[in-house]
């Protein structure tokens, strides 16, 4: 056997308010484990026992490549929760995050599907839709990340739970259930654009609104990409969708994004779609990311970035922030963490709000970074600008009473 890492956060039913002193137990797999979150609501770093690396690495049909642990809430106050399906995968990160309902007595369950390429899941269908259908009725003028959307829990018709999710949580959630984290980084990265690039094609047409559907898109393998709310996310791939979750791929001379379409290639290995255990190989042998991207859709496909959030109050200034940065857009930062700082007391405060990036606001940004599981750089590129927008704009609402 070899070790994975776990890292459990805990959170007040949404990501606004940590929760500090939470008993947790975790068992499976030879464990029984008890620890308790820390002041930003989370656990120390976890070393657990997982399947050797190379069950990963090669399609398998008998021997599943990760381990699966269950974990128990606890505090006096909230209720408690039991998740079962936690994954951890050799030499990896897996990052578990829990919410708690205050005030409510008794017990919920969440059992956590198994990953994609381990369980049975509807093969992907060739969809219907012609990529090169008009989208002159679109309400978008260009191509932009969302602040979030709007993920249907099962097929288009079912009558299923809506889930709003932030973007890069989704293509996070997604790239995690669909592919395996122990995979070459590259491998990660094309299979990443193309999840980007296929939830940005659903967006810019309006797929499901302009079919009068109330969302943007399903969890259905079949339709579209495997979403599972409150999954386990893993930081290798956490961190290539913060680093690239407002690229995406098209064609020349085709405005929306590329309907990127993927598959197993084992169970499913349709032409002209993205093998998933295919890129694998290829990653191994030395293909970048867009080597990849362009063996399997087009010799012709291009990389393109998206650097204007919709939903979001300040968009991102176009530049990192570092020490040294002076103006609006520091101010606005400083402003920003600060008013974060009230739920999240952990991140140091900037006053005041000057406008002038020093060691202060630094170690704010590296703190902020440090909680929400970004690379600490104490730089603000844009993954950490949409961050710290995001958590602002919950927190501001939920203080004005509006959030959720």
């Amino acid at each position: 056997m070899s070790t994975g890492n776990l890292i459990i956060e805990v959170y007040e039913e949404d990501e606004t308010t940590l929760i500090s002193g939470v008993l947790l137990q975790i068992f499976g797999e030879n464990t029984n484990l008890n620890v308790t979150t820390d002041t930003s609501g989370k656990t120390e770093t976890l070393s657990l026992e997982a399947p050797n690396i190379e069950y990963s690495l090669e399609p398998q049909e008998n021997v599943r490549p990760y381990s699966v642990y269950s974990i128990k809430a606890q505090k006096e106050g909230y209720e408690t929760a039991i998740v079962e399906g936690v994954e951890v995968f050799p030499n990896e990160t897996s990052i578990q995050k829990i919410f708690l309902t205050k005030g409510v007595t008794g017990v919920t369950y969440e059992e956590l599907p198994p990953h994609v390429l381990w369980g049975d899941y509807p093969p992907k269908i060739d969809d219907e839709i012609d990529i090169t259908e008009s989208v002159n009725n679109r309400v978008y003028p260009k191509v932009s990340i969302p602040e979030y959307i709007i993920v249907h829990n099962g097929t288009p018709s079912s009558s299923a739970t809506n889930y709003v999710v932030s973007f890069p949580d989704y293509i996070k959630n997604v790239a995690s259930s669909e592919i395996y984290s122990t995979w070459p980084k590259e491998t990660i990265k094309a299979n990443v654009l193309a999840i980007i690039s296929f939830t940005l094609n659903r967006i810019f047409t309006e797929w499901y609104p302009s079919r009068g559907y109330n969302f943007t898109i399903t969890s259905s393998t079949a339709y579209d990409q495997k979403y599972t709310h409150g999954r386990t996310i893993f930081q290798s791939i956490s961190e290539v969708v913060d680093e690239i979750f407002n690229n995406y791929i098209k064609l020349p001379n085709v405005p929306q994004p590329f309907f990127a379409q993927y598959n197993d290639g084992i169970k499913t290995n349709n032409a002209g779609w993205l093998s998933q255990w295919g890129s694998k190989t290829l990653g191994d042998s030395g293909y970048d990311a867009m080597q990849i991207i362009r063996y399997y859709y087009s010799p012709n496909m291009m990389i393109m970035e998206a650097d204007n959030t919709i939903g979001l109050p300040y968009s991102f200034p176009g530049y990192n922030l570092s020490v040294g940065s002076c103006g609006e857009e520091v101010r606005i930062l400083q402003n920003q963490l600060n008013k974060i700082s009230g739920n999240y007391p952990a991140i140091p405060k900037t006053l005041p709000a000057n406008g002038i990036f020093g060691e202060d606001t630094r170690a704010s940004v590296r703190k902020f970074q440090e909680v929400f599981g970004l690379p600490i750089t104490g730089i603000v590129n844009y993954a950490t600008w949409y961050k710290i927008s995001y958590i602002f704009v919950a927190v501001s609402k939920m203080i004005q009473g509006i959030y959720g």
